[in-house]
């Protein structure tokens, strides 16, 4: 569902999205200033002195480089024997020209899927929390994930949901992995499994043999409203600073950002992330996770704060316990509707979202629906706004129905959508 704004009015497309969002060349420099370096004044050296000056100066610039010879091929055999730290936030500098990079896939040994495992979402809140009973909370269920690679190391940050052992994080912290390690925040370590992932939504379960453990309670993030405060614990830079409290404001939701082609619908917050932050817990100020830290906008070309994003629990839930269930995130069906963004208020105090087009041969086609009917609720669900519509299509999977309420012409109506499409990626 998307509606594009023009000078000249509202454009209709008929493709399912909410907004797109790409950040413009920012290669475009207002002024630069370069600094000479400093120099060192030295009074004139007497002539006769002058040939031993040289002859010295030459034995030292001989003996540098023999040292620093020496620091190189030291640096080359440690690197050779030790590894070397990858930053898995790297990839998504945005003004970084991308290799057509091939999914390097994971070799973790693995557990298996479909053993019940659920991820739960709650819908209600307690009590707002203290900065400090939030750290309390939910560090001890905020985990160290280190994946072996063939040159390295990967070191991101996961998030424990169930006690016995199911730890959520970022696909790209242990793509490439032919092991991978967990470290508690009280230090204890585990082996990990891989369950399963999904390269696409930048997803991966993992599971330790253990249980008894610290759980985070995941929230529904589609109550957060722009400024709400937010906190992200992670491990920047690595294992040195694991543990690292952040705080900001959601600065936007439902961002719809491009990240090696492919579109990511994120909430966007000025938390401060860091590469070693992958994977860990965006919390509201209730103390539940409301997302899953996964970008920090980046330039080669100038500083760039204030601009992290991280996956919504609202949309994160189905794809998660697809994983759990089928090894695997199935598609959503389509709808085949555009809608305005907004409901329109209309008669009996009543909302509905004005269908602006039909696609051609689609569930909605099918169904009767037209161009100016009236989406009052779909599965019993009321539609106030696009986000209402698609969070009911979240949860629904091909070959499923789907009834709609519909107003047209003052009269209201019920239609039956039979839901056999996917959305296209």
């Amino acid at each position: 569902m998307e509606e594009q704004m023009t000078t000249g009015g509202t454009e209709r497309l008929p493709q399912e999205v909410v907004e797109v969002y790409r950040p413009r060349d920012s290669r475009e420099v207002v002024e630069v200033y370069t600094r000479p370096l400093p120099g060192r004044k030295t009074r004139p050296a007497p002539a006769p002195a002058a040939r031993r000056r040289r002859k010295t100066g030459l034995w030292i610039f001989l003996f540098c480089l023999v040292v620093v010879t020496a620091l190189a091929l030291a640096a080359w055999l440690l690197r050779g024997s030790a590894g070397e730290y990858r930053d898995p936030f790297e990839r998504y500098d945005f003004d970084q020209e991308q290799e057509s990079a091939q999914a390097e896939g994971v070799q973790i040994p693995t557990y298996p899927y479909g053993q019940g495992a659920e991820l739960t979402v709650t819908k209600g809140h307690g009590r707002e929390m203290t900065i400090q009973e939030i750290y309390q909370q939910v560090n001890p269920a905020v985990v160290t994930v280190m994946a072996e690679l063939g040159d390295g190391v990967s070191v991101g940050t996961g998030v424990i949901f169930t006690s016995d052992g199911y730890i959520l994080t970022n696909y790209h912290v242990v793509e490439g992995g032919s092991a991978c390690l967990i470290e508690l925040e009280s230090g204890v370590q585990f082996e990990a499994l891989y369950v399963a992932g999904d390269s696409k939504n930048d997803l991966a379960v993992l599971k330790v043999d253990a249980v008894g453990l610290p759980a985070a309670q995941f929230g529904d993030s589609d109550t957060l409203q722009v400024g709400d405060p937010v906190y992200a614990i992670g491990n920047p830079l690595g294992v040195e600073l694991r543990g690292t409290l952040t705080d900001g404001i959601v600065s936007a939701i439902n961002r719809d950002v491009t990240v090696d082609g492919r579109v990511m619908t994120l909430i966007q917050t000025n938390a401060a992330l860091n590469s070693g932050n992958s994977g860990g817990p965006l919390i509201d100020r209730y103390g539940r996770v409301v997302g899953i830290n996964v970008i920090k906008m980046s330039s080669r070309y100038s500083n760039v704060e204030g601009l992290g994003f991280a996956i919504p629990s609202s949309s994160m839930d189905r794809m998660v316990n697809d994983l759990l269930t089928y090894g695997e995130v199935l598609p959503e069906p389509e709808l085949g509707v555009t809608v305005l963004q907004t409901g329109v208020p209309l008669k009996d105090g009543l909302t509905g979202l004005e269908v602006l087009y039909v696609n051609p041969g689609s569930a909605a086609d099918r169904a009767g629906i037209r161009e100016g009917d009236y989406i009052l609720s779909a599965g019993g669900e009321l539609t106030h706004n696009s986000q209402d519509l698609l969070r009911v299509r979240r949860y629904l999977y091909l070959g499923d129905t789907l009834t709609m309420e519909l107003m047209r012409d003052g009269e209201r109506m019920e239609v039956t959508l039979e839901l056999t499409d996917a959305v296209e990626s």
